[in-house]
């Protein structure tokens, strides 16, 4: 009965994120048509770049992740983290949630491989954080690079500095709540009330989804993680790197699309208008962000002196040649995943 019951979440599961990917197909469509007619007029040489740089960024993340785990937990395997990015980066495509889908999954695949949830939650927080506090150095090259060409205007200076600002703010914030017990626990037992009210909301039948005495556990266990990231702070230094290293590798998989084209606008555009979208993209209620995405890109480009006859084609052929070498390999391990006893019980286990 119960292996019934296990495999029927698990073909709910494949069967909503096959249905997921055939919208974000169907919504790219027009867009996917004008791809395939420039496709022409590109260098598919400069194209096969994309291959390499995305490759390293997983390194970059894969690499991230143990060192971070290195800290608070213990050794975990490359492969598993390579795997596992590609997975997460899947799931936060067809389940936008400003990442939060992406931290659920994260925690259930770490606990398989023997990590508690909070410590899963806690390298995520700090994955963010770090690719954050990394980007800001891209940020401040942008701005000098568009101001030595003279095209840093008045908006393109209050945008980066806006997100830089945002980005210091709301780590100084992260910091301030971790470092207090009482402050970690009011913050998140107010977030988990919040989500036990929604989530009662839609299924009266559950007033508790998230048990409240389960949730301190973790809230102790995650305010104890973090003092441990603090007293060992300076090994952050290599995942800071990491961080860096797969901010730069995304800059670039966009500005090789351009080379592509056989156009070399400046840097600094492309890592505003990268930076905005990204941003953006956490609110986005569409998957991938899509359009909204495209939009803000082209945008921003349009601020920093490049024209959007150029902008909107190459933004479109990034965009769709980069979830395609992403999507594709994330759901094949994704399924796996599901399909694999340790996962699957998890499963299974969260949604009872």
């Amino acid at each position: 009965m119960a292996k019934t019951g296990s495999s029927k979440w698990k073909m709910i599961l494949t069967v909503a994120t096959l249905a997921a990917l055939v919208i974000l197909i169907l919504l790219s469509r027009d867009k996917i048509g004008d791809v395939i007619t420039n496709l022409g007029r590109v260098n598919a040489f400069a194209l096969l770049l994309l291959v390499p740089l995305q490759v390293v960024n997983y390194h970059a993340y894969s690499r991230l992740y143990q060192r971070i785990f290195a800290i608070i937990h213990g050794h975990v395997r490359y492969r598993h983290m390579y795997r596992l990015s590609l997975e997460l980066n899947f799931v936060n495509h067809i389940l936008p949630s400003g990442g939060v889908s992406g931290i659920s999954y994260f925690g259930l695949r770490m606990r398989s491989l023997g990590v508690s949830a909070s410590k899963a939650t806690l390298a995520q927080v700090m994955k963010f954080g770090l690719i954050f506090i990394s980007f800001q150095a891209l940020i401040f090259f942008g701005l000098f690079s568009l101001a030595i060409m003279g095209r840093a205007n008045n908006l393109t200076i209050l945008v980066g500095a806006t997100i830089a600002t945002l980005v210091m703010v709301g780590t100084l914030i992260g910091i301030y709540i971790l470092d207090s017990r009482q402050r970690v626990n009011d913050s998140m037992m107010f977030v988990t009330k919040l989500l036990n009210w929604l989530i009662h909301r839609f299924r009266p039948s559950h007033p508790e989804t998230i048990n409240l005495a389960k949730a301190k556990d973790g809230i102790n266990e995650l305010h104890e993680s973090f003092h441990t990231i603090k007293q060992n702070w300076r090994e952050l230094k290599a995942p800071l790197l990491y961080a860096f290293i797969a901010n730069v590798t995304e800059v670039l998989s966009v500005y090789v699309v351009f080379i592509a084209f056989g156009e070399l606008v400046n840097i600094g555009a492309v890592i505003m208008a990268y930076a905005v979208a990204n941003f953006a993209g956490l609110i986005s209620v569409l998957p991938g962000g899509i359009g909204v995405y495209e939009a803000l890109m082209t945008a921003v480009m349009a601020t920093a002196g490049v024209p959007a006859a150029l902008s909107i084609p190459v933004v479109i052929m990034y965009r769709v040649l980069n979830m395609g070498i992403q999507l594709i390999p994330g759901y094949y391990f994704y399924h796996r995943a599901l399909n694999e006893n340790g996962f699957e019980s998890h499963v299974r286990k969260k949604r009872e």
